[in-house]
Parts: structure tokens; sequence; C-alpha cells
């Protein structure tokens, strides 16, 4: 990033040197990686004063040379040889003197001046003409000057020479809002305390209606600003002597007026702009769109692009309605409708366009301009409006013309300020030294950062829009800490670092290793399938699985043609192999992906998936082995919900398109694993006879859920008391539905609910028998036995009533 010295000192009152100004940048962030003096005229003519030719007399030694005495304004005039035909006594000249250093023009090889002789005639200096000063191409004869101004007056006061000083900042990707002079300013602003003086543009006017040029955005999330106007009567031209130091001393070459004001704003305000011949502008209407895939564009540079659909263009209505490009918004203008010598009127943008947008057509094209710079990075979306004044007035001064339509400003959801909750002890804490709370806002302030819903704890930040990098607390602490000097926080003797990241509370990869771990422990052994499978297989599922199977459009084979909806055909085809191979006994688990279109979206989740089949021990001399049972599956189950801190679950019947028997458990209405019994059809499949076992985890729930959160409590000092219930009711009531009939009927006391017997019998037709065990305690007292039988006529009450339960006693 290049910044004018002068150019700067236009923006904000500088009396420091560009040294002092490189070390109050730097030390804001914005690194100055140099600094260069830039002369109008390369030298800056040192030793070059004008002279005045007192005599003149023919070399006796040499007919094209001539012998001059000079006055310089020393005690004695000058000798010099000079070989111009034009040199005459009486004459008013530029000379350099003995030790100036000239730099003609067309060469790379500076001229020192030396005391000499020339044919045997002694020569003090040389009378120049304009390509050896520098200052022209003219090699006619020496310059001869119509000045009153003294002789020794340095030839730099006649030339008006202006020197000037380059800036050169190495500009982080998160400083887009250092990008201009305007920029660069607002830092020194916030660490000189002194205001910027912007120019004014309180002089625009709209001069009349003559050439309305309507604009329609069809895109507004990739323009979400555009401003314009149009400017007739302008007549194209060299750019002023001033504008062009000012763009050539940051290495812009002027083009012309018109073009050479828009990026003059460009780079004072950080604001792109782009100028087109309004005569160009077909149907005499712009259209902010995109356009169709391959359309071909001829850029500036002459080079025919492809335009994507995914391009936002600058177009014009065109001669039978379709959009015409006319520009690739915010990167590159187009060939046809830019400003030539011809131009007498223009349509002049200023817009602020999607970064995101932007970018993507930058590399996609590989071009990187001043413009796409910008943009990619994230500008103003509230300078358009003044920059757009700023231009047309700088067009009326230098190119004339009237403005000619009202102002054009398309802004339909204005982007608002980003509202950051502060807490002062996390500024000092990230800092590393507590800050005065008025310095804290001074400095927030200056930097134009409102503080808001103050308190004695903290406030609220209002980020303007502008600073894109300035979006979290430690953002905002950031601010602070670069304007009051990294080098005034003192190292103390207990220095450490700390941060207000956000990490991840809960890794994945550790979770996950924790319950492989668990698994492992209870002698389960991992798989890991692929991910695609037979379309056969989740059709016998139907509607129990989401949404729709994904289709490889490339695939191998039939067997590998869609992705997998469910981790249990993975799981069987590993069952089924190694049965296949007398490994009977298997205990296997999967964590893994499945893959779903939904809506028209393509989704995956992440699932756990565990197997049992065969036998749970193997045979030995002190037990017998004995086939899988559900609660063995349960068991597990429940392992691995309390590893993952799932306590309170609801239970309900799973679905019996998967299980013949099973349950699914929910936590906070949400189901978090199915397991039971798999369907003998489903297994029949794959050609396994024996039951298999399956619970099937909604994995990236359970890592929602967990929390590495420990709460303990007191071990409660009363003791807890047992009762007993044998109750006779439906058949059909679950013992779910009874437990959690208890706790709603006493919320206090019960802290246990367990059934330890079942009995179904000839005499008990339709009908079974529980009998439920009841742990109460109170951690304030000892139960008494009043409260101990009330609870409990409350919980009989209940049962008999939404149950019609028999107590039986």
């Amino acid at each position: 990033m290049k910044i004018s010295y002068k150019w700067l000192k236009d923006l904000i009152e500088l009396n420091e040197t560009p040294e002092e100004i490189d070390r109050l940048l730097t030390g804001t962030g914005l690194e100055v990686e140099g600094i260069e003096e830039i002369e109008s005229i390369k030298g800056g003519l040192q030793g070059v004063v004008i002279g005045e030719v007192l005599t003149r007399e023919k070399h006796p030694e040499a007919d094209r040379l001539s012998l001059t005495t000079v006055d310089v304004g020393g005690e004695t005039p000058l000798s010099i040889v000079c070989g111009a035909a034009n040199v005459a006594a009486g004459q008013k000249v530029i000379v350099a003197t003995v030790g100036a250093t000239l730099h003609p023009t067309g060469s790379d090889q500076p001229l020192v001046l030396k005391k000499s002789k020339i044919r045997g005639a002694l020569s003090e200096g040389m009378i120049c003409a304009e390509d050896e000063l520098g200052v022209g191409t003219s090699h006619d004869g020496i310059l001869v000057l119509d000045t009153d101004l003294p002789n020794g007056t340095p030839a730099a006061e006649y030339f008006g020479i202006s020197s000037d000083y380059l800036i050169e900042i190495g500009l982080t990707p998160n400083r887009a809002d250092a990008a201009s002079h305007y920029g660069v300013a607002r830092d020194l602003k916030a660490v000189l305390k002194r205001e910027i003086t912007l120019p004014s543009v309180e002089a625009f006017k709209v001069d009349n209606q003559t050439l309305p040029i309507p604009v329609e955005v069809r895109n507004s999330e990739a323009c979400p600003r555009y401003t314009g106007l149009t400017i007739s009567g302008i007549t194209v031209a060299e750019s002023p002597e001033w504008l062009k130091q000012r763009l050539q001393t940051i290495g812009i070459r002027a083009i012309n007026n018109i073009v050479d004001i828009t990026n003059y704003i460009c780079h004072e305000l950080g604001q792109p702009m782009h100028a087109f011949d309004a005569d160009k502008v077909l149907g005499k209407k712009v259209i902010v769109t995109t356009v169709a895939e391959n359309t071909p564009f001829v850029t500036l540079d002459g080079v025919e692009r492809k335009i994507s659909a995914n391009d936002l263009i600058i177009c014009s209505e065109g001669v039978d309605g379709n959009p015409e490009p006319m520009c690739i918004a915010g990167v590159f203008g187009g060939l046809t409708s830019g400003v030539t010598e011809t131009t007498t009127s223009i349509f002049l943008e200023s817009a602020y366009f999607s970064p995101v947008w932007v970018r993507r057509t930058a590399q996609r094209f590989a071009l990187k301009t001043d413009s796409s710079f910008r943009f990619e990075r994230g500008t103003d979306p509230n300078m358009p409006l003044f920059a757009l004044k700023r231009a047309a007035l700088l067009i009326q001064e230098i190119a004339g013309g009237s403005i000619s339509s009202d102002i054009i400003d398309i802004y339909p959801e204005p982007i608002a300020d980003f509202k950051v909750n502060m807490k002062y002890k996390n500024i000092d804490r990230l800092i590393g030294k507590g800050l005065e709370k008025d310095l804290i806002k001074s400095i927030l302030e200056s930097l134009d950062i409102k503080v808001t819903e103050e308190t004695e704890t903290g406030f609220t930040a209002i980020v303007p829009p502008y600073r894109v990098d300035v979006q979290r607390e430690a953002d905002v602490i950031e601010e602070v800490l670069r304007i009051y000097g990294f080098g005034q926080v003192e190292l103390s003797d207990a220095l450490s670092s700390d941060y207000l990241s956000d990490f991840p509370v809960n890794d994945p990869e550790k979770l996950k290793l924790r319950v492989s771990e668990l698994l492992v422990g209870n002698g389960f052994n991992e798989m890991i399938n692929n991910s695609l499978t037979k379309p056969e297989y989740q059709a016998t599922l139907g509607e129990a699985l989401a949404g729709n199977p994904i289709k490889i459009l490339n695939y191998l084979s039939e067997d590998l043609s869609v992705m997998r909806q469910t981790l249990l055909f993975s799981g069987l085809e590993v069952i089924a192999y190694n049965s296949n191979r007398r490994q009977k006994d298997l205990k296997v688990f999967e964590f893994g992906k499945t893959y779903h279109e939904i809506d028209g979206k393509y989704i995956e989740k992440e699932r756990l998936s565990v197997f049992l089949t065969g036998n749970i021990t193997q045979e030995s001399w002190f037990e017998k082995s004995r086939e899988v049972v559900f609660h063995d599956l349960a068991a597990f189950v429940n392992q691995v919900l309390t590893s993952m801190k799932i306590r309170d679950v609801q239970k309900q019947e799973a679905d019996n398109a998967i299980f013949k028997s099973g349950l699914t458990l929910f936590a906070n209405k949400k189901p978090v694993v199915s397991f039971g019994l798999l369907n003998a059809a489903i297994a029949k499949k794959l050609d396994i006879k024996a039951p298999v076992y399956y619970a099937d985890f909604d994995w990236e729930y359970l890592l929602r859920q967990y929390s590495a959160a420990v709460a303990y409590t007191e071990v409660p000092k009363f003791p807890e008391v047992r009762r007993d219930l044998s109750v006779v009711l439906n058949k059909k009531v679950t013992f779910e539905e009874l437990r959690q009939a208890a706790y709603k009927t006493e919320r206090n006391l019960l802290r246990a609910v367990n059934v330890f017997d079942v009995y179904e019998g000839a005499n008990l037709e339709g009908k079974k028998s529980y009998s439920i065990s009841f742990i109460l305690q109170d951690e304030q007292q000892t139960l008494t036995d009043k409260v101990i039988d009330k609870t409990m006529q409350r919980l009989i009450a209940t049962y008999e009533r939404e149950f019609e339960a028999v107590i039986r006693k």
C-alpha cells in the first residue's frame, strides 16, 4: 500500500517528519516497509541556479563553441564553455554549477558537473538545455528564461519543483479499512488526537435533468448498494500537473482527467469508482445482474473473457432489452464502454459490492486490480454517496460539465454496525495492564467505535461496518492496545499470556476415543466400512430411513451405487463375513457417516452403531456360555450414555420396521439411540440366521449434549427408606408408564423406582403383576412413618386412578 506524505497532510495536520510517521504507523499495526523521497524533477536540481550571460565570444580553437561569462550571484562570474548556437549576452539561463548532479531525459546515467578544460579553455559549469535538466525532451538549444528572479536563485524555485515522500505500508489482509489515505489518516487521528478534514462536498448540486439513466439492481446480495449520476458537457483531456503528480507519487500512471479522478478517489477515500461513456450505455439504462454462462466479454486490456453465471456484471439494457455487459463489477471495466478522448458525457458509478462475489470473480479470472483489492477485503458501505459527490465536483473543476441527473442511491437493506459486548476485566486481562475506563472510551471513540450501555463491569461497542476485522471482544481489545501502544505495557515479574478465543468445549475426537476405549474394554472390536452400499439393502427399510438415497453418477458396480443411509447393513456384512468363517460370537461397533438427500439438500450425519450376536461370553471351566440377550445390549447402551453424561431419558418402543423388539431412548425429547433385537427378515437378507442385537446412536446429538462440567452434591446425612408395592394391572401397561407416574406424583422425596418381579399366569388373564420398590429420602430430616405412609398412599391413589391397578396386600 503506497501513501503520499503530502496527500496525507491534506487530510490531517502533520508536523511530524516522515520518519516519525513511520514510527507511529508501525506502532498501530500499519507496518511501514520503506520511505522514499519523490521529486517532480529527479534530483531536485540541487546545485542548479539561474544565471545571466554577461559576455559571449567565439572559442579560438572550435567554431561551434562559445566562451561565456555568466553571473550566478557570486562575487565573480563563472567562465563556461557552451556549445549551443542560441547562447547570447544578456540572456537569463539555467546553470549547473560544479558539483551538481543532473538526470538527463532518456538516460539512466546521472551527469555530475566537474571543473574542466575544453579545447584549452576553462569551463566552471554548464548552461543547460531542457533535456539535460530532465524537465523536457528538447535539445535544440539552451533554455532561455523570461524571468525577473535574481541571479543565483535556485532553479528548483523557478520550476516549482515539489518534493514528496512515498510511504510504503505492508498492509495485512485484515486492515482493508487502511487501504487509502483517509484510512491511514484515521489511525493517525487516533494516535495524535487530531481531527481529520475531509474535502467538502457542500457545493454539490444537480444542474439539470437532461441525461437521466435509471439503474436496476437485480442481485442485491452481490450488490447491496449502488449509487450513480450523469455528467454532461465534459472535456476529456490530460490531467492537471498536481493530479498527475499525486498519482505518479504512488505509482499510478496518468491516463486522462476522468479516469485519473476515479483513481484519485479510490486512493484518497478507499472507494473504487468507474466512469462509463454515457453515449455507450445502450437503452440509457444500467442493469446490475448476472448473465448467461460463458457470455463473451472484452475487457479494457483487449482480452476476451468468458463470463460465468456467478459473476456480477454491470450491463446496459441493450438494443433488444437483454442485458449487455459493460463491466465486471468491482474487478475490471469493458473495452467498449470506457471513457475516451471523444467522450462528452459520463455515467459515474460508486457502489458497495459483496466481498465474496468480487473475490470469487477476481480469482477465477486471475485479475488483481486496485478495485478488486479493496472490494475483496470489504469497503465502507457508507462511503459510496460521499465519494460520488466528491468525484463529481472534481470532474466539474477539472473537466467542466454539469450534473445532469439526480443521484441514484439503491440501498434496500442498510448494513448495520457490529455490536460487541465488552468486559473491563477481559480488557485488562488480555492487555496485561489495567487501563482507565475514560482512556479506553477515548481510544475507541477516536477510532469511530461508539461506547454505549455502559455499566461498572463493561459496555457495548458499536463498530462501524467498514471495520470488517473488528467483530469480537478480542478484536476490540486489540484496537485499544494498538493505539495505546504495545511499548507502554510493562513486563511484569509474573509474565504470562492469555486469550479470549472460543475453543471447542468438547473435543469430538477425544470423546470418540473415550467411547471407543469403553467398548473395546468390554470386548468389542472396531470396524471401518465402505460408505457405498447396495441400493436394495436400504430399499427394504423404506420410510424408516431419513430422506432419499444419494446415487453415485459414475459408480463402478451396482453393488456400490448408492451412499449408505444407515450403518446397519455395513455392520451386517461384517457379521456375515465372519460368521461364514466360523467366527460367530461377535461384538463390534463403528463410528461412521450416513448420507441423505432431504428437500433437495445433501446432508451428512455422524452415527455410532453397535452389534452383538452369538454368545456373550466364551465357554470356560468356571462359567457356562450363554447367548446374547436384550439386557446385555441395554447394559452397553447405558454405559455409553453415562459416559456421554446422558442420564434422564424417556423410553418408547423402537421402530418395528427395524427391530423385532426394542426401545428408543429420548433426551430432551430428541431420540438419541434405538436398540434391540433386529428383525430376522433383515438379517436373513445377508444369510445371517443367528439373532443380531443392534444399537444405532445419534452421535452428533450426543456430542452437542455432552458437558465436561461436573456437579458435586453433599452426601445425604439422613437415611433413605424403601417401600414395596405389588400391583395388578392391565397387561398393556408398561413399567415406564408406572415410573413416570410415580415421579409426577412425588417430586421431592422419591429417589428411585425399580421393578424386581413380574408375574403373568392363567389366573391373571389379560393382566400382570408388578412388584415395585420405591426409595424415599429427605435431605433435611429423617423421614417419619407418617410422612412415608402419606407418600405411599398418594402413589397408590395415582396407580388406582390412572391405571385401574389393584394393590395386593
